[in-house]
């Protein structure tokens, strides 16, 4: 039950180590013309990681990360790192917020000010939130699983015992990515305690409507298809195969890198040519740095494979519907413009709120903070 104070201090020797691996790497060589449609390009991905080496600043990154408190618990066998940033709002009600994958903690930084303490940001002071965000198990500053069994369903087991020790009887959840599946699941893994569920860019687990898709929609059906055929080899391999790929994210800090950019750039919003248009380049690299430190990237293939060959497997088939499984709260979801959910495919639950947004995409927390804040306030504004 003990929780117990955390702050990030790097040892020097991993950042000195990192810089010289980056160094060292064995570039291959790239075939001219083919741009991302084969992966991350290797003219780019040089020029970024000689900017990871020897321009980005890690200490002022940790420093900015350290002015959120953090704590660990160990829950059911495994250390859970997480935030816990009380509103100075004494009515303000408790959010858990959930990343997904490829991500951290990190990706939060710019919405936890607005959402705590609104008044501060020019927001309503009845809109606060206390806010719970963990670090999912093997990810970022929550140290690498020791046993098999860690996926999707015994993670909401250990968030729902968090915020009981936490003290919170009643709260809302809050994920996009893996963290949609947490924001749902709680409410069946913590009966009576969710009051509502927001979400943004859920996957669609029913069968969409052809008929009467609007345009916007029939875009999305068409990018669905075109990343189903050519984009989810990522998916296929650490739902597979997540020892072998998992060595090359452990070893290499350019492989960790390469694996990370490609899904900025495929996944952030679709008017932004690189990833760093999209999202802020030191806000990215963050994120790479967290993984690479702490050997998040086999971890988190691991997490990959509980999570697509164990109970509640994500297959976006069958077994998707168990995620609404339990009490049927209110839920949002906010779909950003690289998103491809379409109302219609989203049919399970009891969705209140649904809004589309021609900007960001699948990291709204970090491309398009405002409107996410704003999002999720009106979402919890009727629910208090």
């Amino acid at each position: 039950m003990e929780i117990t104070p955390f702050r990030i201090d790097v040892p020097q020797a991993d950042l000195d180590d990192l810089r010289e691996r980056i160094a060292r790497t064995r570039w291959p060589r790239e075939l001219p013309g083919v741009g991302w449609e084969r992966g991350t390009p290797v003219g780019y991905l040089r020029e970024l990681a000689d900017y990871w080496r020897d321009g980005f600043d890690w200490r002022a990154q940790e420093a900015r990360l350290n002015q959120f408190p953090q704590f660990t618990t160990l829950i059911d066998g495994q250390e859970i790192h997480f935030l816990h940033v009380r509103s100075p709002e004494p009515d303000a009600l408790p959010l858990l917020v959930s990343h997904g994958w490829p991500s951290s903690v990190a990706e939060f930084t710019q919405i936890i000010g607005p959402l705590t303490d609104p008044r501060a940001y020019g927001g309503d002071p009845r809109q606060a939130f206390h806010l719970v965000v963990p670090s999912l198990p093997g990810f970022g500053f929550s140290p690498p699983v020791t046993e098999a069994g860690w996926g999707l369903p015994r993670t909401v087991g250990a968030y729902a015992e968090l915020m009981r020790r936490l003290g919170y009887e009643r709260y809302g959840t809050q994920g996009g990515d893996v963290g949609a599946g947490v924001a749902a699941m709680l409410a069946g893994a913590a009966a009576g305690a969710v009051i509502g569920i927001h979400m943004n860019g859920p996957a669609n687990y029913g069968t969409a409507d052809e008929a009467n898709l609007t345009d916007v929609e029939k875009e999305r059906l068409q990018r669905a298809a075109e990343l189903e055929a050519h984009g989810t080899g990522y998916l296929t391999l650490q739902a597979n195969q997540p020892s072998t790929i998992g060595v090359a994210l452990h070893d290499s800090p350019v492989a960790q890198l390469a694996w990370i950019v490609e899904k900025f750039q495929a996944w952030t919003d679709p008017a932004k040519a690189l990833p760093e248009d999209a999202v802020d380049r030191d806000q990215m690299l963050t994120t790479v740095t967290a993984t690479w430190l702490n050997g998040a990237g086999a971890a988190s293939a691991q997490f990959i494979y509980e999570s697509m060959n164990g109970p509640h497997a994500w297959s976006l088939g069958e077994d998707a519907p168990e995620v609404w499984e339990g009490p049927v709260v209110p839920t949002a979801v906010a779909v950003f413009a690289a998103d491809l959910s379409i109302r219609s495919g989203v049919n399970q639950g009891n969705i209140t709120r649904w809004t589309d947004y021609d900007t960001g995409g699948h990291f709204p927390a970090m491309e398009v903070p405002d409107l996410l804040v704003e999002d999720v306030r009106a979402f919890f504004a009727e629910l208090r």
